[in-house]
């Protein structure tokens, strides 16, 4: 029963949330979601509904021997990968979409290594 409660209220507050941020071609959106397990980032230009670049720890060659795990150091190192594939792309302004998470922990560690790979929001 809880774990439904959790689920529809991350939801609702995600819907919220993205009724007022919208990625465009100029400056996309930067989604977040944590799994139990996995952190996946995106970098979304809405407009055209396409995905321009993506991090997540179910790629291999981003963790190397380090096990998965939705963790602060794990989201420092997707955090620290968004950045860099999105500034190869030529993308240096996003809007940061939390995805319904409280922005403490996992995402403001996240958000923070975005920031220092050259990522402006």
């Amino acid at each position: 029963m809880a774990t439904y409660i959790r689920k529809a209220t991350h939801e609702r507050l995600h819907r919220r949330i993205r009724k007022k941020i919208a990625g465009t071609a100029e400056r996309p959106r930067l989604a977040v979601h944590f799994s139990g397990k996995h952190i996946y980032a995106q970098v979304i230009d809405d407009d055209a509904s396409k995905t321009i670049v993506a991090a997540a720890t179910t790629q291999k060659d981003l963790l190397g021997k380090n096990k998965p795990a939705a963790n602060r150091a794990t989201a420092e190192i997707v955090g620290k990968a968004i950045a860099e594939r999105a500034r190869a792309k030529k993308i240096d302004k996003v809007v940061f979409d939390r995805g319904g998470f409280q922005y403490q922990g996992k995402v403001k560690a996240l958000a923070d290594a975005a920031r220092e790979g050259g990522l402006q929001f």
